[in-house]
């Protein structure tokens, strides 16, 4: 049975992308974004996002709409949504998102925002069907 003490995990992560469980409707990952990176703006046609900041700052862009975030912050991102988010902080910025249905790949871990667009192009990065 998977518990996590979220922020803890989240913050012991450096990496851009780490699957923490799979599940059948959700999955959760935890996130790092460097110093003056992003996301990169994304649109996950079939997939609702639940994102929420542990540590650091951020803009966000959800629609055209932009709001600043920080810890304790959470942001909902429904399907077919145009989205990304901004680290605009001098540390990394910490966040995990649930996703429903899986995003990625159960086992995914991307140590950087390089290496998980490659593995996403090359199909590497596939959700559980």
């Amino acid at each position: 049975m998977p518990y996590f003490t979220i922020a803890t995990a989240a913050e012991k992560s450096a990496d851009f992308r780490r699957v923490l469980w799979t599940g059948e409707h959700t999955q959760l990952v935890i996130m790092t974004i460097p110093v003056d990176e992003e996301i990169g703006e994304e649109v996950h046609e079939d997939t609702d996002q639940i994102l929420t900041f542990v540590s650091g700052t951020a803009k966000v862009v959800l629609d055209g709409s932009t709001k600043s975030c920080a810890q304790g912050d959470l942001v909902a991102v429904p399907a077919g949504a145009k989205h990304n988010v901004i680290n605009t902080g001098e540390n990394p910025l910490i966040l995990y998102t649930v996703y429903g249905p899986p995003e990625h790949a159960p086992d995914a871990v991307h140590h950087t925002k390089e290496e998980g667009e490659a593995a996403e192009e090359s199909g590497q990065d596939e959700p559980p069907q």
